[in-house]
């Protein structure tokens, strides 16, 4: 599989408003495993006062989050997404947050890109970022 380039991303200052602005990140993909990525990044979100929501087909709770299915389970609003998935994954994922509405952001981690779902999350008006990391655009700052 070839790697795609973000032609849709917000830029910088975005970014930083983005993390300004939200409060509660659904992290799609979150794992219990403390050596994974997903789970070192919702840590530091958790640790710098963000709401984290995991999203993982197995466990209960994960960081003392309870865990959910999906994000169709979720009952309350969501402001951002943050997706530890492969890109081929991103097509439902940003279905699923046009399904709730609530969503304001669809963020595609460190080196994962899917431009047609960017589009179709941009489209129903959610910022997009592709290919960058919250933990490090905030360490950065």
């Amino acid at each position: 599989m070839e790697c795609e380039f973000p032609s849709i991303n917000s830029n910088n200052q975005e970014i930083l408003e983005i993390l300004d602005s939200v409060k509660v990140i659904a992290i799609v993909g979150l794992s219990p495993d403390e050596t994974k990525s997903s789970n070192r990044v919702a840590k530091f979100l958790q640790t710098h006062g963000y709401k984290i929501v995991p999203v993982y087909p197995k466990e209960d709770i994960i960081l003392g989050e309870k865990v959910y299915r999906s994000l169709l389970d979720i009952p309350f609003e969501i402001d951002m997404v943050d997706i530890f998935r492969k890109p081929n994954a991103f097509d439902a994922i940003a279905d699923a947050c046009i399904e709730r509405g609530d969503i304001k952001v669809f963020w595609g981690q460190l080196g994962l890109v899917n431009n047609e779902a960017a589009q179709k999350a941009k489209n129903a008006g959610m910022k997009v970022v592709q290919n960058h990391c919250p933990k490090i655009e905030l360490e950065n700052r």
